[in-house]
């Protein structure tokens, strides 16, 4: 299945690109939102598509790379911290739908998870599990991983995993909407790729990116990520140092849902430099 761009329509008229400006996709991945700015601006613009996967380079550097690369500052930014339908299926473990390595890293000079999972302790590993994946069996979980490495060894791939995520919740917990091991997974992938200490880093370089008058918006996937852009973005309008656009973060439509499953959980926020 392609992948779409979640929030389309919502993140172009929310950044208001325009002939001539400088943007970033600091998540450009699959391209879709990137193309759409792009035919904004139009040719006189400039587009910096960065992606950690396909360019080596990490949003939480935006302040450097736009000083190395002597851009100065944008007229927009975007950051869509979701999936692509293409890193679901790379190969790296992000997914579980597949036995794949586990390793959940979008590059090779981060330890991958069933490295982390042999070396963190059950009770480091139980917090990770409830902090970054708000999971309620976060204890349980963390015994039968560290109890199967005990007795078989390394758990090496997604398939192993989500097997013992199962088996350590309760039956019922099967026939909610999601699969027993999904917040786990999630958990690992936030801490393998220190995924909330970077976008923390792109938020407290904001003023560094942008221009004065400059927009940010950033679409997020779960409650970790929007608590932190929300606070940011309410700290930023307390000291005066910019405007937030989205009162309450923009949702996608019903018939967006419908089509797109992946959008039913994406929120987006924008707000302006002053």
């Amino acid at each position: 299945m392609p992948h779409r761009p979640v929030l389309l329509k919502e993140v172009i008229e929310a950044l208001d690109p325009k002939p001539g400006e400088f943007f970033i996709d600091g998540t450009a991945g699959a391209y879709g939102h990137a193309k759409a700015i792009e035919e904004k601006i139009a040719a006189k613009g400039r587009l910096l598509a960065i992606d950690w996967e396909n360019t080596g380079e990490n949003y939480a550097d935006l302040a450097e790379i736009l000083r190395n690369k002597n851009l100065g500052k944008a007229d927009g930014l975007l950051l869509d911290l979701g999936f692509s339908s293409e890193q679901l299926s790379n190969g790296r473990g992000f997914s579980f739908q597949k036995d794949e390595p586990l390793l959940m890293t979008y590059d090779s000079k981060q330890k991958p998870v069933k490295e982390i999972l042999r070396n963190l302790s059950e009770e480091w590993l139980a917090d990770t599990i409830k902090n970054y994946g708000e999971e309620r069996y976060a204890k349980q979980i963390a015994a039968a991983i560290k109890e199967k490495i005990r007795k078989s060894g390394p758990i090496e791939t997604t398939g192993q995993l989500a097997e013992i995520v199962k088996s350590a919740t309760p039956k019922s917990y099967e026939h909610g909407r999601i699969h027993p091991a999904t917040r786990t997974f999630q958990a690992l992938r936030i801490y393998a790729n220190h995924e909330l200490e970077n976008l923390e880093k792109a938020l407290q370089d904001l003023p560094k990116i942008l221009k004065t008058g400059g927009r940010v918006a950033i679409v997020s996937f779960h409650s970790l990520e929007d608590r932190i852009v929300k606070n940011y973005f309410r700290d930023y309008a307390k000291a005066g140092v910019m405007k937030v656009l989205t009162k309450k973060p923009i949702t996608a439509s019903a018939e967006e849902v419908a089509t797109n499953p992946r959008s039913r959980s994406a929120k987006l926020r924008v707000a302006q430099l002053l």
